[in-house]
C-alpha cells in the first residue's frame, strides 16, 4: 500500500502504508494555530529497535502544541535540527489512543494489534542518568513526547518509545481513552511523586483551575485516595462541575482582588492590604471544608498571579507543587512564610513509567473519569488549539478523532 487511508479509517492491522496524513506545523506558518496547522501527506516514519508504531484512533489536545504552533517560547523544529534531526516540520500531539501496527526488534512489552494509550514522558534509553537508576523524567535527555519530539499523535501513525505504551481501558471509547493521560499522569506525579509530601487519606488539597483538564484529574485523584479537594474556579458553574468530580467545595477567585506580585515587604500599608486578602482567601478554604484546616498540598499551575497566596495559605510543613506558569513566570515568595513555617515549593514536570502505570491502572479500573469535553474532527485540530488559547469554555479535555469514526461521545466541533 502506498497511499494514505482516509481520515476516519486505518489499514488492516499490521499493514503499514508508505504515506500518511498529518496535521503539520512549519516554521513559515508559526503564529495563529488555525493556520499554523495544515494537513499534509508525508512519509510514515521508520521505527528504531526500541520504538513502537501506533495507528492513531484519537488524539488529545494539550496547550503545549499551542506553543509549538506559535514557535514560542521555543522553536521546537530548530532545536531538534540543531540536535541532528533532518525534518523541517513538527507533528505534535502528546496524547494518543490507538492500535500497535509495528514494533522494533528490541520491544518485548507490546505486540502488534494491542489497543494502547501513550504516556508523554520519554528519554534516551542510554542516558547515563537513566542507567544509574535516577528518575528518568529529570534526566538531561528527558522530553515531552509530541512537543519536544516529532511524530506525535496528530498523524495517522505516531512513534513512541516502548516504555511509553500502556494498555487502553477496555470500557472507554477511543476518544475517551485519548483524553486524560497527559494531564492525569502529570497530576499523579504532582500529588504522589514527592516523598515527604505525598497526598494521603484525610489530607486537604487546594486545586487551582479545578474545572480544567489538569484540575479535574487532581480532584478525582484526591477523592479516590480519601483526601479532600477544594477547587479554585472563575464562576459558580465551574465550581458545581468540580463538586460533581469529587471536590468538597470551591472558591470563586473573582471574589478576591489581591492577585499578582505582592507589595514589597517594606511597604507596610500595601502589605497589610495584601495579607488581608490572603487571610480572606484562607478563610474561604475553611468555609469550603467546614473546619479550620489549611491545605497540606496546593496544586499549582497559574504561577505568577497565585504563588504568593499559595505559599501563604499552605499548611506548615506542606507543599506547593507547580507544573506550569499560565499567568506568568516571575512568581514572588515572601520568605517569612516559607522558611519559618518550613513549607516546600516543588516543581513538577511530566511523568515517569511507574507513575504513568499507576495512574493508568486507576483509569482501567474505572476509578478515574477521563473527563471528555469537546471532540473535534481531524481537520479542526488547529481550531481546537486556537480555542484553547483563547480560553473558550470547555469542561474537561479536548480530543480530535483521527482513525476512529464518530461514536457520539463528547460535544462535536
Amino acid at each position: 500500500m502506498s497511499d494514505p487511508n482516509q481520515i476516519g479509517t486505518l489499514p488492516r492491522i499490521g499493514e503499514v502504508p508508505k504515506k500518511m496524513l498529518a496535521q503539520v506545523v512549519r516554521q513559515e506558518r508559526f503564529g495563529d494555530p488555525r493556520t499554523a496547522f495544515q494537513i499534509e501527506e508525508i512519509d510514515v516514519p521508520e521505527i528504531k529497535p526500541h520504538e513502537v508504531l501506533v495507528g492513531v484512533m484519537a488524539a488529545g489536545i494539550n496547550y503545549n502544541n499551542v506553543w509549538a504552533a506559535r514557535g514560542t517560547p521555543i522553536d521546537v523544529i530548530r532545536i531538534r535540527q540543531k540536535m541532528g534531526e533532518p525534518y523541517d516540520f513538527h507533528i505534535g500531539g502528546s496524547d494518543a489512543a490507538g492500535i500497535v501496527y509495528a514494533i522494533g526488534k528490541d520491544v518485548e512489552n507490546v505486540s502488534v494489534g494491542d489497543e494502547v494509550v501513550v504516556h508523554h514522558g520519554c528519554w534516551n534509553h542510554d542516558d547515563p542518568w537513566v542507567l544509574n537508576g535516577k528518575d528518568p523524567i529529570i534526566a538531561p535527555s528527558a522530553a515531552i513526547w509530541g512537543y519536544n519530539t516529532n511524530f506525535g499523535s496528530f498523524g495517522q501513525f505516531c512513534i513512541a518509545q516502548a516504555h511509553q505504551i500502556l494498555p487502553k481501558a477496555l470500557h472507554l471509547s477511543w476518544e475517551e481513552a485519548a483524553a486524560p493521560t497527559l494531564v492525569g499522569t502529570t497530576a499523579y506525579r504532582m500529588l504522589f511523586g514527592w516523598s515527604g509530601n505525598i497526598l494521603g487519606h484525610g489530607d486537604v488539597v487546594l486545586v487551582w483551575g479545578g474545572s480544567g483538564g489538569l484540575g479535574g484529574q487532581a480532584i478525582q485523584l484526591a477523592a479516590t485516595h480519601g483526601a479532600r479537594a477544594v477547587a479554585v474556579v472563575s464562576d459558580e458553574e465551574r465550581g458545581e462541575y468540580c463538586k460533581k468530580l469529587g471536590a468538597v467545595g470551591y472558591i470563586n477567585r473573582h471574589e478576591f482582588s489581591h492577585w499578582g506580585i505582592p507589595p514589597h515587604w517594606e511597604d507596610a500599608s500595601g502589605q497589610k492590604t495584601w495579607v488581608s486578602g490572603c487571610r480572606a482567601f484562607g478563610k474561604a478554604i475553611w468555609d469550603a471544608l467546614g473546619e479550620r484546616r489549611n491545605p497540606d498540598i496546593v496544586f499549582e499551575h497559574p504561577g505568577e498571579a497565585t504563588i504568593p497566596t499559595s505559599i501563604f495559605v499552605c499548611e506548615s510543613g506542606g507543599m506547593v507543587v507547580i507544573c506550569a506558569g499560565t499567568t506568568g513566570y516571575s512568581a514572588s515568595v515572601d520568605l517569612r512564610y516559607h522558611w519559618v513555617r518550613q513549607k516546600r515549593l516543588q516543581g513538577s514536570h511530566g511523568t515517569n513509567d511507574e507513575q504513568a502505570a499507576a495512574y493508568n491502572q486507576l483509569v482501567c479500573d474505572a476509578k478515574i473519569d477521563p473527563c471528555l469535553g469537546n471532540v473535534y474532527s481531524f481537520e479542526n485540530i488547529g481550531q481546537a488549539h486556537a480555542e484553547m488559547e483563547e480560553g473558550t469554555v470547555v469542561f474537561g479535555n479536548r480530543v480530535a478523532l483521527v482513525g476512529a469514526p464518530e461514536t457520539g461521545m463528547g460535544r462535536k466541533k
